[in-house]
């Protein structure tokens, strides 16, 4: 009898990423999320935002994201060249309201945690706190989780 191992990189895919279901579904929880008015202006934000996010996931935290996320959202996050430097979370939000037309930090910042909320029960709890922890302090709350900080 042969056993086989499965490397730590490796995610289990969530059930809708490989169909093409999943980014309609991924637009309509961040529509739901966001209060969105429009499939149109919820997809826009969703893409706006995942391109942004994939310029600051690497290594394989950034490839086990784009296994887990729906094909068209994978695309998003796997063709952006990573930053050569990390951006502090409320400079993330600037970044994605200068991306947005009419947008200001405020609504950028409603944005980002609209798309980035809706990601955890896409990936998993363990990824994102992967992803969490190659990231500067501030982007927690993004993804809609508490930041707790050190005692001393």
């Amino acid at each position: 009898m042969s056993t086989t191992t499965v490397p730590r990189v490796t995610t289990r895919r969530a059930p809708h990423a490989a169909d093409d279901n999943g980014w309609p579904q991924l637009v309509e929880t961040v529509r739901e999320s966001g209060l969105y008015p429009t499939r149109s202006q919820a997809e826009q934000v969703t893409r706006t935002v995942l391109a942004a996010l994939g310029t600051h996931v690497t290594g394989d935290e950034r490839v086990d994201l784009a296994r887990a996320l729906p094909p068209e959202a994978a695309r998003l996050i796997a063709s952006q060249i990573p930053a050569m430097r990390r951006l502090t979370a409320a400079r993330f939000v600037d970044e994605v309201a200068s991306r947005t037309p009419g947008a200001t930090s405020a609504t950028a910042r409603w944005d980002v945690s609209s798309v980035l909320s809706a990601l955890p029960p896409l990936v998993g709890d363990d990824l994102v706190t992967r992803i969490l922890a190659q990231l500067p302090a501030g982007y927690a709350l993004l993804f809609g989780r508490a930041e707790l900080a050190p005692t001393s």
